[in-house]
């Protein structure tokens, strides 16, 4: 398997921070290649191209992003403390790597169908998850039962996805994790059954 390989992985590293240096459409695979340490060529052993290189960034960092929120969230036992932890987690993960903030919020969001479209799909299982949080909830009378669950999915999502990218475009001048208790507050006020 590709994923397993170290030249592959210091390929997903060095796109990672060319990409968030230079923007997407002005990182040229030379440059990745450069970074990675490796000759251009090597690349295309691994990628088609270099939208496939963006998508497999997302893939493998996203991967290990859900692994470790799932993870953490399976060692809780309150879902108000599981929704805290995706919250705190979400941020935290972003928040210590800068490079792959700037990737995820600015250089993700691109205007090609078909790339959103892959990115909606490894997008897939962290909204699965959010999913389960809330379903938990649901069902254990935390939260209402009258809840729109798709609505609140996007409500979840949305809001940690604004609030990183509003930290991504003050440049990270403020501490990102610090937000994580009253967005948790907020969340959990609505979506509550008293």
């Amino acid at each position: 398997m590709k994923n397993n390989k170290p030249k592959y992985n210091q390929i997903i590293e060095a796109a990672v921070e060319v990409i968030a240096e230079n923007g997407y459409h002005a990182s040229q695979v030379s440059k990745i290649a450069k970074k990675a340490g490796v000759a251009d060529g090597t690349i295309y052993l691994y990628f088609k191209n270099k939208e496939d290189v963006l998508i497999s960034v997302f893939t493998e960092k996203m991967g290990q992003f859900i692994k470790r929120i799932t993870d953490s969230i399976n060692e809780k036992e309150d879902v108000r403390e599981k929704l805290f932890v995706l919250i705190e987690m979400h941020f935290r993960q972003l928040s210590e790597d800068r490079f792959l903030a700037i990737v995820t919020q600015l250089e993700l969001r691109q205007s090609n169908p078909d790339l959103r479209q892959q990115i909606n799909k490894v997008l897939r299982p962290y909204l699965k998850v959010i999913d389960g949080v809330i379903e938990e909830g649901i069902q254990e009378d935390v939260f209402r039962s009258d809840l729109n669950r798709r609505l609140v999915r996007q409500m979840v999502f949305g809001t940690l996805d604004e609030v990183v990218t509003n930290w991504v475009m003050k440049e990270h001048k403020y501490d990102l994790v610090e937000q994580a208790p009253e967005v948790h507050a907020l969340l959990t006020k609505g979506l509550s059954v008293s």
